[in-house]
């Protein structure tokens, strides 16, 4: 194949792939504006909210009146899991104890490798509830994030549990927190809706969801050795059979990285997750079947396929401008440049629409993020394929996200 018929299959193939993603983009939003016909229950099962948390003194207290504020009809136990913290962590648990009868501050015992799934582990086994929820220490659920979670997975027995939205609530600190609040709107929640409206595809975030107490142990709790320990459960219990609901107006805030450097390193971590993931589900091959195939597919072509065409645009984008490579169907390529930048844009204002945060400054950053934020995630993805590579023979380490 000549160089020329190489560019434009590798940009057809990219736009295939950037027409998934719209597609994908249009199912949420029919998902999120559908009308909602929510019924309570007769009896809602026993909850225990398992809390990690270590050295989170900055953002504690204003986590755990928000838990306090939470209203559910059933039995609800809020644990408090003190990884061996050295601020003030303990003090503000040990206050919330006391004032609350069903808030308990659990002193998580020293072990190895680090980490929070080590932490939600030992939480499962001291705690009983029916269903088990979480939220990350920086978290400020909205009252009936909980009830609206609970009725959604008891709508059906082979719902694993139901997954919520996570909103950022720095989000207008500065430039970084607002794409990543924008970021948010559309891949992980309106994407995340569109998934569950086609495939019924649902994946846990790393906070705001409930499981069922009976599939966490049948799956055997949280994989120790995750970074990315939301989407590795997320695939085996997919492999059991079961399904996890998206719950839209079940929400919860949560603080993001107001820094490139704490940024930087959080996403890092998360994208060596997502790599090691994917390198289980190529070694365990009860991972790669049912349903777990259209996330298997999304994962391998986000992570690998995505990532090529895009060094591939970009690397044909430098030789043009150093005439150094000639294609005589400029026509076409410039308009699906053009069609990619319009589909990036609108899908990003279409999510500020739904969740009411329009702008001319915000529709400004959907266009921007495009030149910016979604080419530093190429940049991401290499560096993580790099330290995966370097790191597979070393025990994990958890590079916890800073609070401000």
């Amino acid at each position: 194949m000549t160089l020329p018929k190489l560019v434009i299959a590798v940009s057809i193939l990219f736009w295939i792939l950037i027409l998934y993603y719209a597609v994908l983009s249009v199912a949420g939003l029919i998902f999120r504006t559908r009308k909602k016909n929510k019924k309570p229950l007769e009896r809602y099962p026993s909850v225990d909210v398992l809390i990690p948390c270590k050295n989170e003194g900055k953002v504690l207290f204003d986590t755990l009146n928000a838990m306090a504020k939470i209203e559910y009809p059933g039995e609800i136990t809020f644990h408090i899991l003190n990884d061996n913290s050295t601020d003030n962590t303990g003090e503000i648990a040990d206050f919330f104890e006391s004032k609350f009868k069903n808030f308990k501050h659990i002193r998580v015992p020293e072990g190895n490798p680090k980490g929070k799934s080590r932490v939600l582990n030992y939480g499962l086994t001291i705690s009983k509830g029916a269903s088990v929820v979480v939220f990350d220490a920086d978290n400020e659920p909205e009252k009936d994030s909980i009830k609206l979670l609970v009725e959604a997975m008891e709508e059906n027995p082979n719902y694993a549990g139901a997954v919520g939205y996570v909103k950022t609530k720095n989000m207008y600190k500065n430039n970084l927190t607002r794409m990543i609040g924008l970021e948010f709107m559309l891949f992980q929640l309106v994407m995340q809706c569109g998934r569950w409206q086609l495939f019924r595809f649902g994946t846990l975030t790393g906070t705001n969801f409930v499981l069922r107490r009976k599939v966490l142990e049948e799956v055997n709790g949280w994989d120790v050795y995750a970074l990315a320990e939301d989407a590795e459960l997320t695939a085996r219990i997919y492999s059991k059979g079961y399904e996890i609901p998206v719950v839209d107006d079940s929400r919860t805030w949560e603080q993001e990285p107001e820094t490139f450097g704490v940024f930087w390193k959080q996403r890092t971590r998360w994208l060596i997750g997502n790599l090691y993931l994917i390198s289980k589900l190529f070694r365990d091959r009860e991972l790669r079947g049912g349903r777990n195939f259209i996330n298997n597919l999304q994962l391998v072509s986000v992570y690998y396929v995505f990532v090529l065409f895009v060094i591939a645009s970009d690397v044909w984008f430098v030789m043009g401008l150093l005439n150094r490579l000639t294609i005589p169907y400029t026509i076409p390529l410039l308009l699906l440049w053009f069609e990619t930048l319009w589909i990036y844009t609108s899908e990003i204002i279409a999510a500020e629409v739904i969740d009411n945060e329009t702008s001319f400054k915000n529709a400004f950053f959907a266009f921007l993020m495009y030149f910016t934020y979604a080419q530093l995630w190429i940049l991401l993805t290499l560096r993580s394929y790099f330290l995966r590579l370097k790191n597979q023979s070393k025990e994990i380490v958890w590079d916890k996200t800073p609070r401000f």
